[in-house]
């Protein structure tokens, strides 16, 4: 609320969501605060791929490939692999986000250098967003990214009871 009363609500036009990956619970929390955030105001949501803002924030200071690699529990981990930007100063994507079990990380990544975040930024994802939205750009469908099924399985028939 602190950025609200600092920027002037009046000046909030937009709210970035960070569409993953991410764990279940947190995203759809996440997904939806920003949802119900933006319906409230009446403004519309941008969709962001996590990884995209920790990549922004490592282009800082990166000049080579590198890999943004976040906890995917169950002891995997995803994966996003960045080289530069784009000419909308968007980080650029150069393999798709993957999950790979954490000890085969650095194998998958085969010498590319890794960058560990623990956590993801809002103000990167803001940053990110802004870009895209001053490009005119979509970088995330509405639905989240999973990657992996949920756990939830529906229950089978019920047992007969004899009489």
């Amino acid at each position: 609320m602190e950025v609200l009363d600092e920027a002037g609500a009046s000046e909030v036009t937009h709210v970035v969501a960070g569409m993953g990956p991410g764990p279940f619970t947190g995203l759809r929390i996440g997904i939806a605060a920003a949802r119900a955030f933006a319906l409230g105001r009446g403004i519309p949501v941008l969709p962001v791929p996590s990884h995209l803002g920790a990549a922004l924030t490592a282009l800082e200071t990166e000049t080579q490939p590198f890999a943004i690699v976040t906890d995917a529990r169950r002891r995997e981990v995803a994966i996003t692999v960045f080289d530069g930007v784009d000419a909308d100063g968007i980080p650029h994507v150069v393999a798709d986000t993957v999950l790979v079990r954490a000890v085969d990380a650095d194998a998958h990544l085969d010498g590319i250098r890794r960058i560990d975040v623990g956590t993801l930024s809002a103000s990167d994802l803001a940053r990110v967003g802004a870009r895209a939205l001053a490009a005119g750009r979509t970088l995330a469908d509405d639905e989240p990214l999973y990657l992996r099924h949920p756990d939830v399985t529906l229950p089978g028939a019920p047992k007969k009871v004899g009489s």
